[in-house]
């Protein structure tokens, strides 16, 4: 059996869900706001942010590496940055089977 693939949903449709809870769009925009900037900072410090079932997003460093430009073909040095990344919890990974 294919599974469907959907379009997924985007941060509107995010603030409408959560306005469905709290019965205002605009509390419910500053309520997801507050939530995306918050995990932004943590990270932009080099925090983790763990919520419970759901995940944990932090930081990781990717090493300096060498690559190539795609249109030359010469070889170029890829300095070393910090990336974030996402490491789904249990209760989700036992909602998505």
């Amino acid at each position: 059996m294919e599974k469907e693939i959907s379009k997924g949903i985007n941060k509107g449709d995010l603030i409408s869900k959560v306005a469905e809870v709290l019965n205002s769009k605009k509390d419910a925009q500053a309520a997801v706001d507050c939530l995306l900037s918050s995990i932004t900072e943590a990270l932009a410090s080099h925090k983790a942010v763990t919520l419970v079932g759901f995940g944990t997003f932090k930081t990781s460093e990717r090493k300096a590496r060498k690559g190539r430009n795609p249109q030359t073909g010469q070889e170029i040095d890829i300095p070393s940055r910090n990336v974030p990344k996402f490491i789904p919890g249990k209760a989700l990974k036992d909602a998505i089977k």
